[in-house]
């Protein structure tokens, strides 16, 4: 998968996007929610949070996270936030998911709707998402996932060829991203239109050590990429500091005049 020829899909459908997926994709991201059981104070990372749609369907007692490939999606996402009567606490930037630019344990939920089947590396996203994850957390994937049935399953890599010029696989099979240690299943069941699409829900266990940094590297880690966003020296475009590992900042003006949201 071309990160940079998603990415201009993406740029280049963001003023049309929910017209498409809104509907679509609606039940999926009640159901994601819900799943999430989130409590006062949690924190979300949504990866690929695109135009925002899964931001009115958050609690307000939540601190939210979102990050997207595409700068136009995630104007759309900020507007959606600012024009909501009940503004929430979200930070947003540009960062790409087998990168994330956060220390170990930073969120109590991570999600990923859609999104899956669109990087190149699906199994290093997820074990990404579970880097980042909170002990007992929650990390939720939405996805369509190829089918185990021999025409399906024909018909599926006949097409992918095609789905790839618009940014995303049909034949990606669950089992890519199960077993990843420290990551447990404990939800899979079918949502959305025609149910071709399912919700996954992994728990991290409390002793899982996904890629984890002692103590000291991460509050090191915190520390530089404070001081490194406060000298203007971190492009918001391509990294983002994380206050603590989790507080999350209002959205501020940039030297330029412009706006650029921070964690």
């Amino acid at each position: 998968m071309n990160q940079r020829a998603v990415g201009r899909f993406y740029d280049r459908c963001a003023g049309f996007y929910d017209f498409i997926f809104d509907q679509v994709f609606h039940e999926g991201r009640l159901e994601a929610v819900k799943a999430m059981r989130l409590a006062p104070g949690d924190s979300v990372l949504e990866i690929g949070i695109g135009t925002g749609l899964s931001l009115p369907l958050y609690p307000r007692h939540v601190r939210v996270a979102g990050i997207d490939l595409s700068t136009p999606m995630l104007e759309e996402a900020r507007k959606r936030n600012s024009r909501s009567g009940q503004r929430r606490s979200v930070g947003l930037a540009r960062m790409n998911a087998e990168k994330l630019a956060f220390p170990d344990v930073c969120f109590d939920v991570v999600y990923a709707p859609h999104v899956v089947s669109v990087v190149p590396d699906p199994r290093h996203v997820v074990t990404e998402m579970g880097r980042v994850c909170k002990p007992d957390g929650r990390v939720v994937v939405v996805n369509h996932f190829g089918t185990r049935h021999p025409i399906g399953r024909w018909l599926e890599r006949r097409l992918t060829p095609l789905t790839h010029h618009v940014g995303f696989r049909l034949d990606l099979q669950l089992d890519t991203i199960l077993g990843i240690p420290g990551l447990e299943l404990v939800d899979d069941r079918r949502v959305n239109m025609l149910k071709l699409t399912r919700l996954i829900v992994f728990r991290k266990r409390q002793q899982a050590n996904i890629g984890k940094l002692s103590r000291r590297e991460r509050a090191r880690h915190c520390t530089q990429r404070r001081a490194q966003w406060s000298a203007g020296r971190v492009d918001p475009a391509a990294d983002v500091d994380t206050e603590a590992c989790g507080g999350l900042a209002a959205v501020e003006e940039s030297p330029s005049g412009g706006e650029r949201s921070a964690f």
